[in-house]
């Protein structure tokens, strides 16, 4: 029994030990069943993605695809990367130097492995697992002709295994000598370069036969990164990349090492030069590469990717905009350094319908300065509306009979003036927007706090880091550009809707996808503050400083703004002169002065009436052939006549009673409103001056003007003040900031301040003139236009012996 009983116990035993090893079997059984499955699978993944490859088309091989931009009718405007920014060259052409300099850079053992460079894999394989894939590529110079020519750019499995497979085929038809010809013909070197003969042209201006080893390093540099190494834009940068190259051509053999050093030795910036060219709509098309670069597509598919491009380009208003800045046609400009730069934008969408960048078309190159969208100058008045009255108007319903005292002001030891150095004690928020008086900007400036005129002025695409009471009155840090500014102002036209200005509706690539790019519609302001702002402007341009820009017969609201000149330039005269203005179908902004003002280059008086003159031009132009409705009155807003003139006041807030006015006592007051008025132009025409914005406030202090906006009484929403009675508040008194200089964008550190600018009425009978009746005609769909041409004393070539009547 004990033997019997031991033996089913051993049993038992050996059963148990059987079922501990059962497990791990199992476990390894199915782990090596895994690894042939993932195998067999992963097999059949990489061969269907063979299968897949495209085959290797040579027209493919030798012809890249250009993007093709078409205007606002889907009309073909331009290819990008086309034939005149590309040239093929043999590689017999292509000195040695040249082709050791992207050997040594992009493949060193190009002329040794089959198309796939294990190595180099190997090194890449080991980053990739440290920092994410895609973060190191181990393409050939083979693998990089087959990714250009055939597949896409993402960084995926399945293109790397495609392009390996891919490379390996090419090797196998073409000669390494054809396959480096390919690769340097198709790489694409920023600046719209395609191909390494007309990148020696971009950024030498000669040919590829000619290039030294240092030119050559250069652009066997750029192709990693194209847009961070230009070096038009990031010379340093461009230089330490050279450098890098110059050493990878030394260390494989390619150059002595005296050869390294003279060509490091040489600044980046002497070496280049660039290619002036006039392609078509070269400004607009800038614009263009921006926003969709800026919608996250590279560069380098614009140019070789084969895109359609749709923008919001009107190619009439296009061409029309580009002579008005180009010719003497229509105006006559006092010199060739005098520069310009408009912006004509739809006011309901914000699309962009014209850009003249540049007043000199032998300046308009490849990716040039752009003083349409690229400058940034201080705005001058044309601020006021956005920072003082516009949040005034949204945040306290102020009306348009709102009453300032100006009267003598003093901020922290600095006085600030208007203008003519006169006062004249209340005032309403109308007439003192109308002739760009600075105190009263400044008082409704303080009113309304910095924090509530930065929210407005971001809510218009005008971010501020930072604001004082100088930028009440235009004393910027750092400017703004035309392109902000019509934005800005088409929101006061679209109802109090901004739209942030664009030039491309939509992308559309090869495959069929399509990416939309239009703006789209933000709430920037009630509906009654656009409406009333806008009916303030409107005075502005009809009776105030803008009426050298009013159009008979069209509904125009606008401001003009000037900046001083820096306290060391003798004369009377700007740095900067702006008109802004529109319609209730475009708005458009004019910025014109010089790169640097200095005593020999500043904008005159006479000077600073072209802005409006370009305005007038082309505005009246691109409203000539279209019904232009006048600004629609919302129900939030409500009418009533206040002495003499109609006053606009938000619906709902108590309407002071105004005691009824005899007629005889009626004409007499509006006579005296007259005779104010008289004076005032005629002030100006004596002096012949600008009105002038000082703006001496930039050194008040950030901190004090808080503490007194909090100790400030706000008046309520639904208060409406007494006409001809002064504010219930104390001025405050804030102290200068730390930082009490600015930038005015032109190199050269401003005085600060903004001019404003003096309306002048016209009445010569040539050409574009403030009343209208040039050669043109005036109806109820469009503007009156004159068809001679307009120098800044409003005189035309046909008829030089009209005089201007009007203050400069």
């Amino acid at each position: 029994m004990g033997d019997q009983y031991q033996t089913r116990m051993e049993k038992r035993q050996k059963k148990k030990s059987a079922s501990k090893k059962s497990p791990l079997i199992k476990i390894m059984t199915a782990f090596i069943l895994a690894i042939i499955v993932m195998m067999t699978a992963g097999g059949i993944v990489v061969l269907s993605y063979i299968i897949s490859a495209p085959a290797l088309d040579p027209k493919l091989l030798k012809d890249p695809l250009s993007s093709t931009v078409y205007d606002m009718y889907n009309e073909k405007v331009r290819d990008i990367s086309g034939s005149e920014h590309r040239k093929i060259i043999k590689i017999e052409n292509i000195p040695k130097n040249v082709q050791n300099a992207f050997i040594a850079t992009e493949d060193v053992r190009f002329f040794e492995h089959n198309g796939i460079d294990f190595k180099r894999i190997a090194g890449a394989t080991v980053a990739n697992v440290k920092e994410g894939f895609g973060a190191e590529g181990g393409s050939t110079i083979t693998q990089q002709v087959v990714k250009n020519s055939f597949l896409t750019p993402e960084k995926t499995l399945k293109r790397k295994i495609q392009e390996a497979y891919l490379a390996v085929q090419l090797e196998r038809r073409y000669s390494k000598e054809e396959i480096l010809e390919m690769y340097l013909n198709k790489v694409y070197f920023g600046q719209g370069a395609y191909g390494v003969a007309t990148a020696a042209e971009t950024y030498f201006n000669k040919s590829v036969k000619k290039l030294t080893i240092s030119e050559a390093a250069l652009l066997a540099g750029l192709p990693q990164r194209p847009s961070e190494y230009d070096p038009f834009k990031n010379p340093d940068l461009a230089e330490k990349r050279r450098n890098i190259v110059l050493s990878l051509m030394r260390k494989y053999g390619f150059i002595t090492e005296k050869e390294e050093q003279d060509a490091k030795a040489i600044p980046v910036e002497k070496l280049l030069k660039k290619k002036k060219e006039g392609p078509k709509y070269q400004a607009f098309i800038d614009q263009v590469i921006k926003d969709i670069v800026d919608a996250g597509i590279s560069e380098k598919d614009i140019y070789t990717g084969g895109l359609k491009i749709y923008t919001t380009l009107d190619p009439d208003a296009q061409k029309f905009t580009e002579k008005v800045l180009t010719t003497d046609q229509y105006i006559y400009y006092p010199d060739d350094q005098f520069r310009a730069g408009v912006v004509l934008l739809d006011t309901q969408t914000g699309a962009v319908r014209a850009i003249g960048g540049n007043r000199n078309s032998d300046q308009e190159v490849q990716r040039g300065f752009n003083y349409a969208t690229q400058t940034k100058r201080q705005p001058g008045s044309t601020i006021k509306p956005i920072l003082d009255y516009g949040p005034g108007i949204e945040h306290f319903k102020w009306s348009t009979y709102k009453q300032f005292i100006d009267e003598p002001l003093t901020i922290h030891g600095k006085e600030i003036k208007n203008w003519d150095g006169q006062y004249r004690g209340s005032i309403s928020m109308r007439k003192a927007l109308q002739w760009s008086y600075n105190i009263p900007a400044v008082k409704a400036f303080l009113e309304v706090g910095e924090d509530r005129a930065k929210e407005f002025a971001e809510k218009l695409g005008i971010p501020l880091d930072q604001i004082y009471p100088s930028y009440a009155i235009g004393g910027f840090n750092k400017g703004v550009s035309p392109l902000q500014l019509a934005g800005a102002y088409a929101a006061f036209g679209n109802e109090g809707v901004y739209h942030k200005p664009f030039t491309v509706r939509k992308v559309v690539y090869p495959n069929g996808k399509e990416i939309d790019l239009s703006s789209k519609p933000v709430k920037a302001m009630s509906d009654y503050t656009a409406y009333m702002m806008t009916d303030m402007l409107k005075t502005v341009v009809k009776e105030g400083t803008g009426r050298l820009a009013n159009i008979p017969g069209l509904p125009l609201a606008g401001k003009t703004g000037t900046t001083n000149l820096p306290e060391n330039i003798r004369g009377d005269g700007t740095s900067d002169a702006w008109f802004v203005g529109y319609t209730t179908r475009y708005a458009a902004a004019v910025w014109t002065g010089y790169d640097q003002t200095t005593q020999e280059t500043y904008v005159t008086n006479e000077k600073a009436k072209i802005s409006r003159l370009i305005f007038k031009e082309i505005m009246s132009h691109v409203s000539e052939k279209i019904e232009t409705p006048d600004f629609e009155k919302p129900d939030s807003v409500v009418e009533r006549v206040v002495g003499g003139r109609t006053e606009l006041f938000v619906r709902g807030t108590p309407i002071p009673a105004i005691p009824k006015q005899k007629e005889k006592d009626k004409k007499e007051d509006q006579k005296q409103d007259q005779v104010k008025d008289n004076e005032q132009e005629q002030k100006q025409e004596e002096e012949n001056q600008e009105p002038k914005e000082e703006n001496n406030q930039n050194d008040m202090d950030k901190e004090q003007q808080e503490n007194s906006e909090d100790n400030k009484e706000q008046p309520e929403d639904n208060e409406i003040e007494q006409p001809n009675q002064p504010p219930a508040n104390e001025q405050p008194q804030p102290q200068p900031p730390a930082n009490n200089g600015s930038d005015q964008g032109n190199g050269q550190k401003p005085s600060g301040g903004n001019n404003g600018t003096g309306g002048s009425n016209n009445n010569g009978n040539g050409g574009s003139n403030s009343n209208g009746n040039g050669s043109g005609s005036s109806s109820n769909n469009g503007p009156g236009k004159g068809a001679g041409t307009t120098n800044p004393n409003g005189k035309s070539q046909s008829e030089k012996q009209s005089t201007d009547n009007g203050s400069p």
